[in-house]
């Protein structure tokens, strides 16, 4: 072993247990390895920053954009309503579309965005038919990231795993080839959490309790009766409004000063403005319907709730929040951030009284209001994950005019890719410029929605990558684990790396294991003479095994909501882990031979 490469070992071990620590962020963390390889020479000059100009990167940078057109023009949405539409009133039944159509979505986009989609509707399924939603949830969240493996997309980890083989002369990924294995697991695992994953997930909670209902973390706003509107002298009751929009009237303001209660026999008139309260997309059905307007800048008749310049967002609380435990009142929330607090939803129960008081759990999502660029910064800390698209409820309203549009492009795209008519870095970076051409998403709507921590995160790793190459670690470690196991078989080896990644996943990212494990797996099979690509394709599938623990975003969205407890996942995921590598080291070694 040289100096080089025990240098940089130490380097990885203090990384992976930063990693394990958990006090920084993981792009933090990766852009101090980045600076370690460059100030200990470990790397090329010219090659220090190469990661952040790589086809990966630019890839994973066109299909944010692309995504977030998707969101932006409301078609997530639309298929996702359309399918449960069809489902029919049977829990079983429509448990079975969501996650089908959860893992759908999130094989092209965010599976953190198709969770999220769906955590509403889970819980309006769990209230009907009375049962505990956390027999739902879970299914749900494991559901959004079965389907990683169906396209190169599905994940920026598949894309990092593609542009490193690239490097060793591989061909890269092809848009369905991970398919093969992707949709077996994708079906088994949908099936396992149908017939079993969901009955081993404890009831910590009465159904009763559970049968209150889900706001989907209400907002509060205001809608004005236009001149000429057919509401105009109808009763409350006449309007019905909380029928046909799903809004709750809290109080009429009437010549600005009256403040009339919200009562059924209300008589309501032209100018009269209605305080109310409901979902983000209920209110902004009142933009397609005829006689009423959102008030210009979602300006509530309280002052001190809402400002013109404002813009909502929601942020979930992340592990290592210096807020857990502790009050919004005592951590001087208001005046550190410079944001305001309009709802907490804590294990799926809306609180909007004594908020300052309340102890914040993991978990938690906050409804805050404030000007963008704090709430940009807010999100730009460990603590939180800012969900959904930073605006007002005028800009969130989705472009649904664009849809098909959006759609068209995104698969033109796709298309162009699958069929090698040009690289997928060209075609999404194609699509993006028509995206933004078309006015289907605002490049500030865009590069807001970017997640730039990931951006980060794999630029920086990327150097590791060829560190392990430059110093010579990687073939000494496949050196090593040659004589020690070489003679094992190249079934034994699948299943070493398999597992070694998906250790590593836990305490790091999916797209940083995948990274420290690639160069030893490609080298530890060109040493025993085996094909590399399946060692390759069997890290992308390992990699994306986020089902021991509730850090993943998407567990974590459900983690609160659910009552889950952190053994829960261990419990669940296990088993679901075995099952995706049996089904792994069948198909992989069969379509991917290794000799």
């Amino acid at each position: 072993m040289t100096f080089e490469i025990a240098l940089l070992f130490s380097i990885v071990v203090t990384a992976l247990a930063l990693f394990w620590w958990d006090r920084f962020s993981p792009d933090i963390i990766a852009l101090g390895v980045l600076l370690s390889l460059a100030l200990t020479g470990l790397v090329p000059a010219d090659k220090i920053f190469a990661g952040f100009g790589s086809d990966t990167v630019i890839m994973i940078l066109g299909l944010l954009i692309l995504t977030a057109a998707l969101q932006r023009t409301g078609i997530a949405d639309q298929a996702g309503r359309a399918v449960l539409m069809r489902a029919g009133d049977d829990p079983n039944r429509l448990l079975m579309a969501v996650m089908i159509t959860a893992a759908g979505l999130s094989a092209f986009m965010s599976n953190t965005a198709a969770t999220a989609l769906f955590v509403p509707v889970v819980f309006g399924i769990a209230r009907k038919s009375g049962i505990n939603p956390g027999r739902l949830l879970m299914p749900l969240a494991f559901a959004s990231i079965l389907s990683s493996s169906v396209t190169v997309i599905s994940t920026s980890t598949n894309l990092v795993v593609s542009g490193m083989m690239t490097r060793y002369g591989m061909p890269p990924i092809g848009m369905f080839e991970l398919a093969a294995v992707g949709v077996p697991i994708a079906i088994v695992g949908v099936l396992y959490m149908y017939f079993i994953g969901r009955r081993m997930i404890p009831e910590r909670t009465a159904p009763d309790e559970q049968a209150e209902e889900f706001t989907s973390r209400p907002y509060l706003s205001e809608i004005v009766i236009q001149p000429g509107s057919k509401l105009d002298g109808k009763t409350l009751e006449e309007a019905k409004i909380g029928q046909t929009m799903g809004l709750t009237v809290i109080r009429i303001i009437r010549d600005k000063n009256a403040r009339l209660q919200a009562h059924a026999r209300t008589v309501l008139k032209a100018g009269d403005v209605l305080l109310v309260q409901g979902s983000q997309e209920d209110i902004l059905k009142v933009k397609d319907t005829g006689g009423m307007e959102i008030e210009a800048d979602v300006n509530l008749s309280d002052p001190d709730l809402l400002d013109s310049e404002s813009a909502l967002a929601e942020a979930i609380v992340l592990p290592g929040s210096s807020l857990i435990g502790r009050t919004l009142k005592n951590q001087r929330f208001s005046q550190r951030y410079d944001l305001q607090v309009l709802g907490i939803n804590q294990r799926g129960v809306n609180v909007v009284q004594k908020m300052s008081l309340t102890p914040i759990k993991l978990g938690d999502v906050l409804l805050l209001q404030g000007r963008r660029e704090r709430i940009a910064a807010l999100g730009g800390e460990r603590a939180f994950h800012i969900l959904g698209p930073l605006g007002s409820m005028e800009e969130a309203r989705p472009r649904r005019q664009r849809a098909v549009l959006a759609v068209s492009i995104f698969i033109g795209a796709i298309v162009l890719a699958a069929f090698n008519v040009t690289s997928l870095p060209v075609a999404v970076m194609l699509g993006a410029l028509l995206v933004f051409a078309t006015g289907c998403i605002t490049p500030e709507e865009a590069y807001a929605a970017v997640e730039w921590k990931a951006i980060m995160l794999i630029g920086s790793m990327l150097t590791l990558g060829a560190a392990m190459d430059h110093t010579g670690a990687a073939t000494y470690l496949a050196g090593q684990i040659v004589a020690l196991v070489g003679g094992a078989g190249p079934l034994w080896l699948l299943s070493g790396f398999f597992v070694l990644t998906v250790l590593l996943t836990q305490p790091m990212s999916n797209q940083a294991a995948a990274i420290v494990v690639i160069p030893i797996a490609i080298q530890t099979a060109l040493l025993a003479g085996l094909n590399p690509r399946p060692f390759a394709i069997m890290i992308a599938v390992a990699a994306s095994c986020s089902y021991l623990t509730p850090l993943e975003p998407s567990c974590l969205m459900v983690y609160g909501p659910g009552r889950y407890r952190f053994a829960d996942f261990v419990k669940v995921g296990s088993l679901l882990t075995v099952l995706i590598y049996l089904i792994a080291i069948t198909l992989v070694p069969w379509v991917w031979p290794p000799r």
